[in-house]
């Protein structure tokens, strides 16, 4: 199973290659296979536009709730949808599931 590593190491060692050290040393020296970081920075150079191909998909956990409320102010939800990347259709499935039963459960859990 290949090892994963947490999104700020990954930003850390793009930064020391940014700063000009080696891939091939900041490898060696933190374990990390070269052929690792030169698809972390494709990557990041994808997310940054500044190389075509897929960016890296973010959940949409917290999204919804954050429509919902620009919703309340009076924003519409199709726009709202729109800026933050989500379908309108799983926006309003979403409003009318029912609690799961972990958020049950943690609601009733004393803050």
């Amino acid at each position: 199973m290949p090892r994963r590593y947490p999104l700020e190491f990954r930003r850390r060692v793009l930064d020391l290659i940014a700063a000009g050290r080696s891939v091939a040393d900041v490898a060696r020296d933190l374990g990390v296979s070269d052929q690792t970081i030169y698809k972390w920075r494709n990557q990041d150079l994808i997310d940054r536009g500044e190389r075509s191909g897929l960016k890296v998909a973010v959940p949409p956990k917290g999204r919804f709730g954050a429509i919902a409320q620009m919703a309340e102010e009076g924003h519409r939800i199709q726009v709202a949808c729109r800026i933050l990347e989500v379908s309108e259709s799983g926006f309003y499935a979403w409003r009318s599931r029912p609690p799961s039963p972990r958020a049950i459960r943690h609601a009733w859990l004393p803050t």
